[in-house]
């Protein structure tokens, strides 16, 4: 019976959006009473949050998975690409759970989703520390950030907003981005005068 409510949640998530989504709307679609659905779930809430926990379980597996796969050789254009490509796949499988998991949930600084990019933030600059030369002399855990904030932005965006541009070009491009900014063909930082 969970399973089916949850099914039943993920539907009317797709459907209506997080704020338009009810108890009575996911009992309907399960085929079940809201009585018998509060006999598992206390409202709409907690059937919603399972739905997207679920989802965000699974997308934090690919992705960590992706990442870890190329640690070999971070930077690497290879390597870069092969995360990239990974990203992509992961966040178009579902890109209506990722549109109300970037558009309609908050990101506040302790939600799941910015722990997660901290998780990565770390798994990034140790693997930038443990190649020399990989920061291009710049401050790492600054560069590891900016580089896992891009590319979470651009990869989102591309799933998100389906522009006209061939998805190898955008991974193309992106790659070509972050090899350049890892290996110090990137701007100089531009310091204040003093």
């Amino acid at each position: 019976m969970v399973e089916r409510i949850l099914d039943a949640g993920r539907a009317v998530l797709l459907d209506r959006g997080y704020e338009g989504a009810s108890t009575n709307r996911v009992a309907e679609a399960a085929g079940i009473s809201p009585g018998s659905l509060y006999q598992y779930f206390p409202d709409k809430d907690a059937v919603l949050a399972e739905v997207l926990d679920r989802y965000v379980d699974g997308l934090e597996a690919r992705i960590a998975r992706a990442f870890l796969d190329t640690l070999d050789a971070p930077g690497a254009p290879e390597s870069v690409r092969r995360t990239l490509v990974a990203l992509l796949d992961a966040f178009g499988e579902h890109p209506g759970l990722l549109r109300v998991l970037v558009e309609q949930l908050p990101r506040d600084g302790a939600d799941r989703r910015t722990r997660f990019a901290r998780r990565i933030d770390e798994l990034a600059a140790t693997a930038l520390r443990a190649r020399p030369g990989a920061a291009g002399g710049r401050p790492v855990g600054a560069v590891a950030w900016i580089v896992v904030r891009t590319v979470e932005h651009v990869t989102i965006s591309y799933v998100l907003e389906a522009p006209p541009v061939d998805r190898d070009e955008i991974v193309d491009e992106l790659t070509a981005l972050v090899v350049g900014y890892l290996d110090g063909r990137g701007p100089e930082p531009v310091s204040p005068a003093r």
